[in-house]
């Protein structure tokens, strides 16, 4: 596979050729694929409406879904034309309500949108299930613009079979997050506490994200993809929505995001993607994921908030040394 030319400290992932073989063996596809096959743990490599009749009815705990946005995109040759609300919507009804028949339930359902589309996405949602909120997280990064406002937002609609039966973990999701303004009762800390020199309250996350960066060059979990969501964005949906041994379903998988995740919190996982590239980047971040489970933005069993990794690091190896001794 052709390979681009990278600075030295640049740590996106690149696959060679000996690995795209070793790893293309992995996939399912439209050539191998049988009926009644296992798709646990596994990628499907073709387009969403073959694939789909292969994936069982009320097969998964959570759906997550990142599908093209009503743009013109062009995903590694493989190109999305935007076109009118009312085309974007008649796109949506050719496969969400066959995803929604994979959904358990006492299932949740999680899809991911721009300002542009989002309405599409609502109208949609709610003809097969309960809408329950709608997140907005922060993008970092995005062309700035001269005649509008910088697009430097995103959603995420919430949605569930049955609003009186599914799981939600508040507890899992808490934020850790820098105290300004310490008060103290009776001279104790009041909801905070102290590591070292910093003082961190925990808190229960709302529908507004600002913690979240969009992957980039020096993180690890980076790829060519142009449109990847970061692992701590799709986290914190897979421990609020899922338990272990649950199943995670992504019919967009994109380079592996949603797959990868659940493999390092502890859920199986199913995903399908038509650009065989990207299922080979998913493959590799799967296999690496074997040997690491870390997830940036995660640790200690809550979400540090954004430009705090240096105290993470530092409380870390405070922890490492006291174990040492």
């Amino acid at each position: 596979m052709e390979q681009k030319l990278r600075a030295k400290n640049n740590r996106t992932l690149t696959l060679a050729d000996d690995e795209a073989v070793q790893f293309r063996k992995n996939l399912i596809t439209e050539e191998n694929i049988t009926e009644n096959i296992d798709v646990t743990n596994k990628i499907l490599n073709g387009d969403i409406l073959s694939m789909l009749k292969y994936v069982p009815d009320e097969f998964a705990d959570l759906i997550i879904i990142d599908p093209p946005y009503n743009l013109s995109k062009n995903f590694n040759g493989m190109k999305f034309n935007s076109r009118t609300e009312n085309q974007y919507d008649e796109y949506l009804k050719t496969w969400f309500p066959l995803v929604c028949k994979k959904l358990k339930r006492d299932g949740s359902l999680y899809m991911c949108g721009d300002w542009k589309c989002t309405s599409s996405l609502q109208r949609s949602i709610e003809k097969e299930l309960t809408i329950l909120n709608r997140i907005t997280w922060q993008r970092e990064k995005g062309r700035g613009a001269k005649s509008n406002w910088k697009n430097g937002m995103e959603d995420i609609w919430f949605a569930v079979k049955n609003p009186d039966d599914y799981y939600f973990d508040v507890e899992s999701v808490m934020m850790k997050r820098k105290v300004l303004a310490p008060y103290t009762t009776g001279g104790s800390p009041k909801d905070w506490h102290q590591d070292g020199e910093e003082k961190f309250r925990l808190t229960c996350p709302s529908n507004f994200w600002d913690d979240i960066s969009i992957p980039f060059w020096s993180m690890p979990e980076n790829t060519d993809h142009p449109t990847q969501k970061s692992e701590k964005l799709y986290a914190k949906l897979i421990l609020a929505s899922s338990e272990k041994g649950d199943m995670v379903f992504d019919p967009f998988l994109g380079s592996g995001t949603a797959s990868v995740v659940a493999k390092k919190l502890g859920r199986r996982y199913c995903g399908i993607e038509l650009n065989e590239e990207y299922c080979l980047w998913a493959e590799k971040r799967l296999h690496l994921a074997d040997s690491d489970n870390s997830i940036q933005g995660y640790s200690d069993g809550v979400f540090w908030e954004r430009n705090s990794l240096s105290f993470q690091k530092k409380q870390k190896n405070a922890e490492a040394n006291s174990n040492q001794k």
